[in-house]
């Protein structure tokens, strides 16, 4: 395990997206895609597992979205940080899941070097 690479969780119902995600952060020589979940259940038991830096997380998915994944991600990997990554910008939505502890909120179609540079911070933050 190369722990010079930041480790990052990709949690999103949408097999594209996450597999698109997946090629942009292994094409970057500093990062590490450890995981790839598809709901909320699988995104809880691979970060105990994997212990990721980073955890970005679809706000809306299978077994209670991303606000009850990142609640529970905040008590079985308090280090790990929370990255949003959604098609929703509603200000409710947004608030719910920066109050469940995400620290960034990034909205699907953003440029690929502001997701590499947003996980990359947080990783570095970690």
């Amino acid at each position: 395990m190369d722990t010079t690479k930041v480790r990052v969780l990709i949690a999103d119902d949408d097999r594209n997206i996450a597999g698109a995600l997946c090629a942009l952060l292994e094409n970057e020589p500093d990062l590490s895609v450890v995981a790839v979940a598809s709901d909320v259940d699988e995104t809880i038991a691979l970060a105990e597992l994997h212990v990721p830096a980073v955890a970005v997380l679809d706000v809306r998915m299978p077994g209670g979205g991303g606000v009850h994944a990142a609640r529970e991600l905040r008590r079985v990997a308090p280090a790990t940080k929370l990255m949003a990554f959604s098609a929703y910008l509603d200000d409710a939505t947004i608030a719910d899941i920066m109050a469940a502890g995400v620290s960034e909120y990034l909205i699907k179609g953003a440029p690929n070097d502001q997701i590499v540079a947003v996980i990359r911070r947080l990783g570095l933050s970690a």
